[in-house]
């Protein structure tokens, strides 16, 4: 299998006053195209900081970062933005959707940033709502959309761009334990399409849902083990 993931002893600290808080110590790790990756820890365990890191929302300190056979480790801002907008499908707890905006809208947004024409853009937008099931709720606005709904947009909008990787932080932190079994129904029939998933999440019942569950502990890898049993 290609590797879509090269971290290659991967230090960052932050510097809080005078002292130095090490948040991830020389994490190594690979991760391969089309799996389905759960990456667990408790607060304070550096999962923010390595989900920022393969996210390309921050840059190491020290090591190597290879996203697809590119060297993301030192790229400025610009490159970054470009990288994240093309390469990365953001799926987040608060689903960070325009509020004024339709779901159609909202879903359209990154073809607006990639520079897609606006005919093709309601196109692919409109058929990857559908594929989410929203085929019904295109021109709702978020307000106006449950939460599951509004997940489901946010996972859309991730969607539309074709990108390498899906990254999704705590995505189901804010919905009930149903609309959370859906959502990650959702994303198991998404892994079936081939994608490249990672969930970064606290809660057991979540990352069982993934066929490989990487637990980190005070900046460390602890665990990196495959799930027998993957639920769905």
């Amino acid at each position: 299998m290609d590797k879509i993931i090269h971290l290659d002893s991967i230090i960052k600290n932050y510097k809080v006053g005078t002292q130095v808080v090490k948040a991830l110590r020389s994490v190594s790790l690979d991760i391969y195209k089309g799996e389905y990756v759960a990456i667990m820890g408790a607060s304070g365990s550096g999962k923010s900081t390595l989900m920022n890191i393969i996210g390309c929302l921050d840059t190491p300190t020290n090591g190597s970062y290879i996203l697809n056979n590119k060297d993301v480790s030192r790229l400025s801002d610009d490159q970054l933005a470009e990288i994240r907008n093309t390469e990365i499908g953001f799926i987040f707890q608060t689903f960070n959707l325009l509020p004024r905006n339709s779901a159609l809208e909202n879903v359209m947004l990154p073809l607006v940033y990639a520079g897609v024409r606006k005919n093709d853009r309601k196109i692919r937008a409109g058929d990857t709502l559908s594929d989410v099931g929203l085929s019904d709720r295109m021109e709702h606005r978020p307000s106006e959309l449950s939460g599951g709904q509004r997940q489901r947009v946010a996972i859309a909008r991730a969607l539309v761009n074709n990108p390498s990787l899906l990254l999704a932080d705590e995505p189901t932190g804010n919905l009930d334990s149903i609309i959370s079994e859906e959502i990650m129904k959702l994303f198991a029939d998404i892994h079936k399409h081939g994608n490249s998933l990672i969930v970064v999440t606290h809660e057991e019942s979540i990352a069982k849902h993934a066929h490989r569950i990487i637990r980190l502990k005070d900046g460390e890898i602890e665990r990196d083990e495959v799930n027998p049993d993957p639920v769905y």
